[in-house]
């Protein structure tokens, strides 16, 4: 086991770490003709492997439930796109992140964060003919680890025609956290592509470029 590996363990980090930022700096076929393509980030230990819950793209509320999550409820929309800016039908997005204090629903965690009964904390969608993708979640916490704290991120699996991509988005308000926390710094010069815009008060898109060149 790797140095890295046996500090993250402690937080059940251990064996997911993967090729950060590997493909930060790949453009198209001509300089400035087609968008970055958006930086690989670690899977991480909280994964929802088997996940049966519910999965639709509101993680703010549960079937069944009168009572909405705790936190700021945020939107998130986005496109997923080839490497050429050309959209990305039927890309599946696994979509995951911690609450609103910063702890998981999952048994790799040993966070003693209170865990929100209220809270969906996964999400599961295909995107149609535009590539677009949507979600409303609660804004997550930051929370620590052995390596020093995370800053608040949503973690994404995408998996294109032949290309899956794993990342995590930032926000762009918490820049000096951000700059802070380790992951993100492993990405290196691909970060910016990692960071959602701003468009209006709790409203944030991201696009996500896919190393795929999109079917017809």
């Amino acid at each position: 086991m790797s140095k890295f590996e046996s500090a993250l363990s402690r937080r059940a980090f251990a064996g997911t770490v993967l090729a950060a930022g590997a493909f930060a700096a790949t453009r198209g076929l001509a300089q400035g003709a087609a968008p970055s393509i958006t930086a690989e980030s670690p899977l991480g230990p909280f994964y929802p492997v088997g996940y049966r819950g519910e999965d639709d793209f509101d993680m703010t509320m549960l079937k069944g439930h009168t009572t909405r999550a705790l936190g700021e409820v945020i939107e998130v929309s986005g496109r997923v796109l080839d490497r050429y800016g050309k959209p990305m039908k039927n890309a599946a997005l696994d979509i995951w992140q911690a609450n609103s204090v910063g702890r998981y629903a999952h048994d790799n965690e040993q966070n003693t964060a209170p865990l929100d009964p209220n809270f969906q904390g996964v999400a599961k969608l295909v995107t149609g003919n535009s590539g677009e993708w949507r979600i409303r979640t609660i804004k997550p916490k930051f929370y620590d680890t052995p390596l020093g704290v995370r800053t608040p991120h949503i973690h994404f699996d995408v998996v294109g025609s032949a290309h899956r991509l794993v990342a995590q988005m930032y926000f762009p308000e918490e820049t000096e956290a951000n700059a802070k926390d380790f992951l993100y710094k492993d990405i290196g010069a691909g970060a910016p592509t990692s960071v959602a815009q701003l468009t209006a008060p709790a409203t944030y898109r991201w696009d996500i470029v896919l190393m795929d060149a999109a079917r017809s």
